[in-house]
């Protein structure tokens, strides 16, 4: 991609809050502070602040949404979604994608310095959930003089992101889109991510969380890490990309990658390693499983709200299967709230939401068209 197209170069910024004695309250009662979070913004905020778009990243995401940064070969995670003239369009919409909470790309984690012992947090760190990390991203966009959201959006975790905004601050978003997510962890999500947070603690090197300063427990989180990629893909699209193919020519007889996805895998693995913190892989896996937002706890009885959805899931997504967001669907029509649903054919599996571009961006961009003239519409 030439960096001449879309939004060339960017950087991130850093925003501090929860210093002093008003520390962060988080869901479990503990309090933290001072919190760092690492942000970037793309676009330009309107006069009236009416345009501002909040993009979640998923469970390994960061906030490098889009765009170049000094020596990147590729651009941010979600590049083919937002920039000029793209789903989320900055030469009319200001959008804002933040690291979470608990994270390890610049934003308060537990590889962070606890300002108490002048050392990584570690498992010092307190546990986490989404709505804690939601609650963090509202003291950015009070910072940045926000006072509604055009739209929160965002797949996977990000999806959940987009949910809690709505369940904590349904006055503050105009217009939400969770993609390919759930609005709680089944049994099954559950246990993926428990045999991925067992691989990283059965790592010696992880030594309970205190491992900074000396080898990281990198067989773990790279195993982990490749059980995550075999549910984020289908079974037609494996076949698709790998089938049985070899390495080379004829099996090795020994325990090498004789085929082609045990080296994909393998690759992904050892890649993570390199850019992820092993507890943040706890942390925020953990925070994922606690997500709850089933049985009213999305819009509680009696109270009624404004935002529109816009549900899009994946046909192929076993991960995250699409009865997930028919579920919250029908809740919402009990609430008679404003709600557009569709779930988009693809072979991708969960990685349709990064990946199946065209058809996803379509809806967006006229979603988030009869959103913004709504409000438009409101302020005459």
């Amino acid at each position: 991609m030439n960096k001449k197209e879309g939004l060339g170069m960017v950087r991130t910024k850093f925003f501090t809050f929860a210093e002093g004695t008003n520390k962060l309250v988080l869901s479990s009662g503990q309090r933290i502070g001072p919190i760092t979070l690492a942000y970037e913004t793309y676009g330009s905020l309107d006069k009236d602040k009416s345009n501002a778009i909040l993009i979640a990243h998923a469970l390994s995401g960061d906030a490098h949404a889009a765009g170049f940064q000094e020596g990147d070969k590729k651009p941010g995670w979600w590049d083919v979604m937002i920039g000029p003239h793209k789903a989320f369009d900055t030469t009319k919409y200001f959008v804002i994608c933040s690291n979470v909470l608990g994270g390890c790309k610049g934003t308060t984690g537990p590889s962070s310095i606890n300002p108490k012992t002048n050392k990584p947090y570690a498992l010092e760190f307190p546990l986490i959930t989404v709505s804690d990390m939601v609650n963090a991203q509202k003291y950015l966009i009070d910072h940045l003089g926000i006072k509604k959201l055009l739209c929160a959006a965002g797949g996977s975790m990000g999806g959940m992101q987009a949910l809690q905004w709505v369940a904590s601050y349904p006055e503050c978003v105009r217009s939400v889109i969770p993609i390919a997510t759930a609005w709680k962890h089944s049994p099954q999500q559950i246990a993926f991510d428990e045999v991925g947070r067992q691989a990283v603690m059965a790592d010696p090197a992880w030594k309970k969380g205190n491992y900074y300063g000396d080898t990281k427990p990198e067989r773990g989180l790279a195993v982990a890490r490749m059980i995550g990629h075999i549910t984020y893909m289908s079974d037609q699209s494996m076949e698709e990309k790998f089938s049985r193919k070899l390495k080379d020519k004829n099996y090795s007889f020994s325990f090498t990658a004789d085929f082609e996805v045990e080296g994909y895998l393998r690759y992904r693995g050892d890649s993570f390693v390199k850019r992820f913190d092993a507890n943040s892989y706890l942390y925020i896996t953990k925070a994922m499983d606690y997500f709850d937002l089933s049985g009213g706890k999305l819009i509680l009885q009696g109270k009624d709200i404004d935002t529109r959805f816009l549900m899009i899931a994946f046909q192929s997504d076993w991960l995250y299967p699409a009865y997930q967001s028919r579920e919250i669907v029908h809740f919402l029509k009990t609430r008679f709230a404003n709600v557009t649903s569709c779930e988009i054919k693809s072979s991708y599996g969960h990685d349709a939401f990064l990946l199946e571009n065209d058809e996803q961006a379509h809806l967006i961009k006229h979603f988030l068209k009869s959103t913004h003239n709504q409000t438009k519409d409101e302020k005459r």
